[in-house]
């Protein structure tokens, strides 16, 4: 792996855990904005416990060295849940300042798991 190449890994995947990792928080405290924004989405309020949850034993996951099947797996579950965000959020004709999160997540996620080390894949 080049000096580039783990650079882009590196900033993107800290950058991306540090996005997870703060929604995962906000999900799991309930803030009051983030209810109002999963009722207005018609989502179950029960639903930011499970996003909350994942997010951060995926955070966990990408981080920590070794189980490459289980990044794959945290990586996966980022890009459903931050596409599903923004496919959400479309669907509404949200404002581009309401899809922009969940669309910069899901990029960061690409580009970390496009950009990650060998011993962090699956053969």
């Amino acid at each position: 792996m080049t000096k580039r190449n783990k650079i882009i890994y590196w900033v993107a995947t800290l950058w991306l855990a540090l996005g997870m990792t703060s929604t995962g928080v906000v999900q799991l405290i309930k803030m009051k904005e983030e209810v109002a924004k999963m009722m207005q989405l018609g989502y179950p309020t029960y639903f930011l416990t499970i996003l909350g949850v994942w997010k951060i034993l995926g955070v966990i996951a990408i981080l920590i060295p070794k189980f490459p099947l289980i990044k794959e797996w945290a990586y996966a579950g980022f890009f459903f849940a931050m596409s599903g965000a923004a496919i959400s959020h479309l669907y509404f004709a949200h404002p581009a300042a309401e899809i922009f999160p969940s669309i910069l997540l899901l990029v960061l996620t690409i580009v970390s798991w496009y950009f990650r080390p060998a011993e962090r894949k699956t053969s």
